[in-house]
């Protein structure tokens, strides 16, 4: 049987955010295990010996993400020392991330004392676990997300030209990627049973990872069959919902929305208003880039677009709405769910798409990557290319 860390490497490559041979991951067991032998090894074993962690990650991310996390790294050496995205991942799993000009031990524990991940200049994205790899891919992906969205959001208002060419690479790459996919579910409603009901969501959601439409661990995804919400567990990796779907009762009488998505409030509220029999959340990097670009420099809300945003906004048909993780007065419960009705889609600010089926996944996911498309495009307009 293949280690965690050996799984993990190949997530890494197979999910286009580092490069073949480029992963480095050690795993704590009776003493330290790595996937692969490396000179920075002696540097990372000490990192793991003076902080508590049971697994780390160090690799230099695929292109583009390298050549725009170098970017980015050196702007915040040159400002502070730190990145402060703003989209969803990072307020809830990042806050922010530290960058450093050296590959030491010392500085290494020093950045990861704050934070589970560090940038180290010109070299990669060095990132831990307490309990297994898995932590540390997931944070690995998430700064790779996170870096992307910030540096094409940061060009929509800064235009700088430094920047055009990384720009039109990146989005030619991209482009070309999701201009060729050929992905759609197999799996056709009317759903006659739990076992097909269930089929069809682990089909949807490693569809949503091999379309990059999410990377492994975020992202939802649902059914709803008879009095039940069929949705795929908090914190699972899309890719491998087997055993990891909940059936959750629309009265309650069930105990499995403990361990349901965080956002099974908000798919309970879209079938109640829409009727409809599926739903599929990613998290594409255009339709959440585009989601943040807004021209009001001196709206009184700025800075707290994700839950105060009073703009009706839209990209094309569809609509951009603020919302956070939750189910208060500001939970994308009550923000999303009005919007998508009557819709192809909807976008949570800064967060991902939300897109629906009316028997099956067939036009969720084709809704999903279709308006991802169409922002990407929209990008480009926007800024020219």
């Amino acid at each position: 049987m293949d280690s965690l860390i050996d799984k993990y490497a190949r997530k890494l490559v197979s999910q286009g955010l580092a490069h073949e041979g480029e992963p480095l991951l050690g795993q704590v067991d009776a003493d330290v295990e790595w996937n692969r032998e490396a000179p920075e090894i002696g540097t990372l074993t000490g990192v793991m010996g003076s902080l508590n962690m049971l697994s780390i990650l160090f690799s230099r991310p695929a292109e583009p993400y390298g050549s725009i996390i170098d970017v980015l790294a050196e702007r915040a050496l040159l400002s502070g020392s730190v990145l402060r995205p703003e989209d969803s991942e990072s307020r809830t799993f990042l806050h922010e991330i530290p960058v450093i000009d050296s590959f030491s031990e010392k500085a290494l524990v020093e950045a990861l004392k704050k934070r589970k991940t560090v940038i180290v200049r010109g070299k990669g994205v060095v990132a831990y676990g307490t309990v297994s790899p898995e932590q540390a891919f997931v944070l690995f992906s998430s700064v790779c997300f996170s870096s992307y969205v910030k540096f094409f959001a940061d060009y929509y208002f800064n235009r700088d030209e430094s920047a055009a060419g990384l720009v039109e690479k990146a989005i030619g790459s991209y482009g070309g990627f999701i201009g060729s996919m050929d992905y759609a579910p197999k799996a056709s409603g009317p759903f006659g049973s739990v076992g097909e009901v269930v089929s069809a969501i682990d089909e949807a959601g490693s569809l949503t990872v091999s379309s990059r439409m999410v990377d492994s661990f975020f992202g939802n995804v649902s059914s709803i069959f008879g009095d039940t919400i069929y949705i795929s567990q908090t914190g699972s990796s899309l890719d491998e919902l087997a055993g990891h779907i909940d059936p959750c009762r629309l009265d309650g009488r069930s105990t499995a929305p403990i361990t349901a998505s965080s956002e099974l409030s908000a798919h309970r509220a879209i079938y109640s208003t829409t009727g409809e029999k599926t739903v599929l959340h990613g998290h594409p990097k255009f339709s959440v880039i585009m989601s943040m670009l807004c021209d009001e420099a001196n709206c009184r809300n700025r800075g707290r677009c994700h839950v105060k945003c009073e703009k009706k906004r839209s990209i094309n048909d569809v609509p951009i709405v603020p919302g956070e993780v939750g189910t208060g007065p500001t939970g994308l419960c009550n923000t999303m769910p009005p919007a998508i009705k009557g819709n192809r889609g909807a976008i949570v600010y800064g967060h991902g798409l939300f897109t629906t089926g009316r028997l099956d996944f067939t036009d969720a996911f084709s809704n999903l990557t279709g308006i991802e498309r169409m922002c990407l495009e929209e990008y480009v307009s926007a800024v020219g290319i």
